[in-house]
């Protein structure tokens, strides 16, 4: 965020400049390298030395120069004419969910508001802000911390709010967290601006949509979604109430679907990779993730490998073909016959007198996994996961075979969620065939297989894990909430069994409050 003063009329007025940008975050253990640290105090003075009639704000870590607790501050700086003229550290240090930051800053407990042109400037630091908000679980605090930055600030009489902020993206929060700075602004009658980062950096993934409320709480203009943007106000006009012009935000299927979009976006571009390929089953998961890929690489970037075996029907090569084929991704063909068979023969002898089960279709998976990762090899395609949510929540998935890949697209998204990103995919135009999405789910593994053989109905088996693992309710008040108990009970001991393989699984997309992975660290022995 830049501030400055221009003339109009012979006067000037302070001005700001309201941008929302892509940023590397978040830096985890790098905070502990001294040259890491260096690097971004240096950087923090190349921006310094060109605010040159401009003032900005920008976030950085900061070193703690006192004997005394945690090495680090994370603070926002205010840069003007080649020098820090203001510092505000963070006092408000999460620990819940993705978050660890009393793992490396020091909390702050002092607090003065920036003087700037004739105003009073409150500057906080993400939760400095919003310390107070809703959690989905069954604790129902909305209050985590005993101290309150904005209360000590606001004894200070300031004029205006500004909070910058690395809030990852929820589509369950995004009115939620309006909401706080709406009350924020309501409680205080001043004004807030918000400037949150946008893009994607590993899992996570930053919406930005950053926002001004005026001092009446009323959301009076928002930057957009998942994308850079800036735009200019005066001061004048914000503390004034002058501005008014909010626009309509997206469902939560749009803005999950951008957010997909950008996550895989920023993962290659970030990293420095290229290409991508996916197994493409004709099935609607692998549909989606390919659709997803196109539109984040560009489907030059982006290969499919078909792999049927002798349990695949014939409409499901066809569909992948017709998808491939609408998307103009180069696929290629190679049925897992031979290899399969080459290993049923091996294990034949070993195998003697035991009934066929999950094992054989394991191995289906596993020689998929092995084929895709020599194509990957061979060509330097990442592959990327097709797992949703439901599949990953209760272990219906193959560890090495399908769980296989270097970023799961879609693992935060549940089945009944697929769905409607398909048919959002397909609003303007028929991209996804409507075949795979009308038929019933299968992994085609053995004869006449449907996924409803070994799971509930997906719109039963999604409420329960929506309950179990987003809302953490136990067993016993999701059955009390109208479940059937026999479900809850085996579809509770699924996730639980299943930690293992989410251990080993890749990085997955985070789009929810509570995605598997860094956000949800459970015990792989974890009876109680």
């Amino acid at each position: 965020m830049q501030c400055n003063s221009k003339s109009k009329g012979g006067k000037f007025r302070p001005y700001c400049i309201f941008r929302t940008m892509h940023f590397r975050l978040p830096a985890l253990d790098l905070l502990d390298r001294l040259d890491f640290i260096e690097k971004c105090n240096r950087a923090v003075m190349e921006i310094a030395e060109k605010c040159v009639g401009i003032t900005a704000i920008v976030g950085s870590p900061t070193l703690n120069n006192q004997p005394e607790g945690k090495k680090l501050f994370n603070s926002a700086l205010v840069l003007s004419e080649g020098r820090i003229i203001f510092t505000a550290n963070k006092s408000l240090l999460p620990t819940y969910d993705i978050f660890d930051e009393y793992r490396y800053f020091e909390p702050e407990n002092t607090f003065s508001v920036f003087h700037f042109m004739g105003k009073r400037i409150a500057l906080t630091v993400c939760e400095d802000l919003w310390d107070e908000q809703p959690f989905d679980n069954e604790f129902e605090k909305t209050r985590l911390y005993t101290l309150s930055p904005m209360e000590e600030l606001a004894r200070q009489d300031p004029d205006l709010i500004i909070n910058i902020s690395a809030s990852p993206f929820s589509y369950t929060k995004t009115e939620a967290k309006a909401d706080i700075f709406r009350s924020k602004a309501l409680k205080y009658k001043i004004p807030v601006i918000t400037v949150n980062q946008t893009g994607a950096n590993t899992e996570l993934i930053f919406d930005g949509a950053s926002l001004i409320v005026n001092q009446h709480g009323e959301i009076c203009y928002q930057l957009p979604f998942f994308e850079e943007d800036i735009q200019t106000f005066s001061l004048e006009d914000i503390i004034s109430g002058n501005l008014m012009k909010e626009s309509a935000r997206p469902g939560a299927i749009p803005l999950i679907h951008k957010a997909l979009v950008t996550g895989v976006r920023d993962y290659f571009s970030k990293t420095g990779l290229k290409s991508a390929i996916i197994g493409l089953s004709g099935g609607i998961d692998s549909a989606i993730c390919l659709c997803l890929a196109a539109e984040a690489l560009g489907n030059e970037n982006v290969r499919a490998l078909l792999m049927p075996s002798r349990y695949s029907s014939g409409h499901s090569v066809t569909d992948a073909v017709d998808l491939a084929n609408n998307l103009k991704v180069h696929f290629d063909l190679i049925s897992i016959e031979k290899p399969f068979s080459a290993f049923e023969e091996e294990l034949a002898t070993l195998f003697k007198g035991r009934e066929r089960d999950v094992t054989e279709e394991n191995i289906q998976a596993r020689v998929r996994a092995t084929l895709l990762m020599a194509v990957s090899n061979k060509f330097g395609c990442i592959l990327l996961n097709t797992s949703n949510k439901s599949e990953a929540a209760v272990g219906y998935g193959t560890l090495y075979g399908d769980m296989a890949g270097g970023l799961s697209v879609i693992g935060d998204v549940y089945k009944t969620d697929i769905y409607r990103l398909a048919e959002y995919i397909n609003h303007q135009k028929e991209i996804i065939p409507a075949n795979i999405i009308k038929k019933e789910p299968s992994a085609e593994l053995r004869p006449d297989q449907l996924d409803s053989d070994s799971l509930p109905e997906y719109s039963i088996l999604d409420s329960i894990l929506y309950q179990y693992i987003e809302l953490q309710k136990p067993a016993d008040r999701i059955i009390r909430e109208g479940s059937d108990r026999d479900t809850v009970n085996r579809v509770i001991r699924m996730i639980n069994f299943n930690e293992y393989k989410r251990y080993q699984a890749p990085p997955v997309l985070r789009i929810s409050s509570k995605a598997f992975g860094a956000g949800r660290r459970m015990p792989l022995v974890a009876r109680y």
